[in-house]
């Protein structure tokens, strides 16, 4: 009987001793088995020239935005000469399309200094409709600009008019008195985003 005892005993002691070897290192394993090697990502720092962003096609400038693109020229060729160069400067103006696509941006190269301005467009939301066809005809009488964006609802698809862009808030302003003169009911004055 002792040596039964015995026996279970040490049968016992070694299946822990082996559950012990086998199964604590894969418990403990702090690196999965078949994991990817470490991933490395590098941001490139503003002085990289390694870097090229993505360039948009350029769009027709509505007249108001061509102005602008005058008067920055021309501010920064005004600009003082004391500068240190070190690379081309550049300008980024916004050129929209009457669309709802994201701004195209155009680079103009300057040698006086570097200089990055964003001409801030407006718009005038005037509403969402099934069929926009008589507001925009409205809208093509009145020689207001605008665009169309669809939109989906639960209902279906609804087209939403917005007059613009514009450059300057007085502009908006004064389309946004226009479409009340219309009869339409607008939105108030937003940037475009």
């Amino acid at each position: 009987m002792l040596k039964r005892r015995g026996r279970r005993r040490l049968v016992g002691a070694i299946a822990l001793v082996l559950v012990a070897v086998i199964v604590l290192p894969m418990v403990f394993d702090t690196e999965p088995k078949g994991s990817a090697p470490p991933l490395s990502v590098r941001i490139p720092g503003e002085d990289d020239s390694g870097f090229t962003p993505k360039v948009t096609p350029k769009s027709p400038a509505l007249p108001e935005q061509k102005a602008a693109e005058k008067a920055v020229v021309k501010a920064v060729e005004k600009a003082p000469e004391a500068v240190p160069e070190k690379a081309a400067p550049r300008i980024e103006i916004s050129v929209a399309k009457g669309s709802a696509k994201p701004a195209a941006k155009s680079v103009v190269e300057q040698k006086p200094a570097e200089v990055a301005i964003a001409v801030e467009q407006f718009m005038v939301p005037a509403g969402a409709y099934v069929d926009p066809s008589g507001v925009v005809e409205k809208l093509k009488e009145a020689k207001i600009p605008h665009y169309t964006e669809p939109i989906a609802t639960k209902q279906g698809t609804v087209t939403r008019v917005r007059a613009g862009p514009f450059a300057s808030r007085d502009a908006a302003e004064k389309a946004l008195q226009q479409l009340k003169g219309l009869g339409l009911k607008p939105g108030n004055v937003a940037t475009r985003s």
